[in-house]
């Protein structure tokens, strides 16, 4: 598991709750910074606290999907904006420089999903472009600047949000079964060999008419693993989103018999992380 906490300052219970069940990380978000020193702080006792080799990430991409903020951290442009292989490696370099000294290990980034008019403005320009050649080559590059500087990135949305009619976060997108989607593959393709890769909510009916892809054993193994051919660490996006239902313990084990390497559980709240952690360790 990564689990998200409560806000600013790690409690007593979620630190003993830490101890207990050692989870693989913890993901950080706004409600958890508000400034350079109390993020630091937060990060040391984090890293004290977890296993060795545990991840401290944030999803921080540029644009509006940014946790580290002005006054304190620069605003980077969101991918849309870049158009050279220059400007996004530069990017890169700038967006895991930021996150590194911050005290994270792993952003949640570079998003390769294409640009489709019409879809869910959920992703929009976050990005890079409507052609898959563009974005498989332009966010390879950006993943090249993230590396160069010591951070683990992590690839999204396997296989291809770019289609959703509907933003994930509220309601569960279904790709119609007469859809192409070899445009959408094309960019995880050419990125395979990226170390980490973070998993779409939802169904794509030509392979799970029922379930989105997180939760799904065909489309994790015959598409993500196959087609794809993606061999690293496949992480669930949030399984707090509102694309899922059941509860969390629920959520995070279909995940994981899915074929999910890791679960993703964000929210921070106590009750939710204690009933995840309990029943991995069951």
């Amino acid at each position: 598991m990564i689990l998200g906490i409560a806000g600013p300052i790690l409690g007593d219970d979620e630190a003993k709750l830490l101890r207990d069940y050692p989870p693989r990380g913890i993901i950080l978000f706004a409600r958890n910074i508000m400034n350079p020193s109390q993020l630091s702080e937060l990060n040391k006792s984090l890293a004290v606290i977890l296993p060795p080799g545990a991840i401290i990430m944030v999803d921080q991409e540029g644009g509006r999907v940014a946790r580290l903020r002005a006054p304190h951290w620069p605003e980077l442009p969101p991918a849309a904006s870049l158009q050279t292989a220059d400007a996004a490696y530069a990017h890169g370099q700038a967006l895991g420089g930021m996150v590194k000294a911050a005290g994270f290990t792993t952003t949640a980034a570079p998003v390769l999903d294409l640009r489709y008019p019409g879809a869910s403005d959920v992703i929009g320009d976050r990005a890079i472009s409507a052609d898959p050649k563009i974005v498989a080559f332009l966010g390879a590059k950006i993943a090249e600047g993230i590396i160069s500087t010591g951070v683990m990135p992590v690839i999204k949305h396997i296989p291809g949000h770019g289609r959703a009619q509907i933003d994930s976060h509220l309601g569960l997108p279904k790709i119609a079964s007469n859809m192409d989607l070899a445009p959408d593959f094309f960019p995880f393709i050419a990125n395979n060999a990226l170390p980490w890769a973070m998993t779409a909510h939802i169904v794509y009916e030509a392979y799970d008419p029922e379930r989105p892809a997180t939760l799904s054993p065909k489309v994790i193994s015959e598409v993500i693993r196959g087609k794809i051919g993606f061999s690293g660490t496949l992480v669930s996006d949030d399984l707090a989103m509102g694309a899922l239902s059941g509860t969390p313990s629920e959520r995070a084990m279909a995940a994981l018999k899915a074929g999910c390497d890791v679960a993703l559980y964000c929210p921070g709240d106590m009750a939710g992380n204690l009933s995840i952690l309990r029943a991995i360790a069951a």
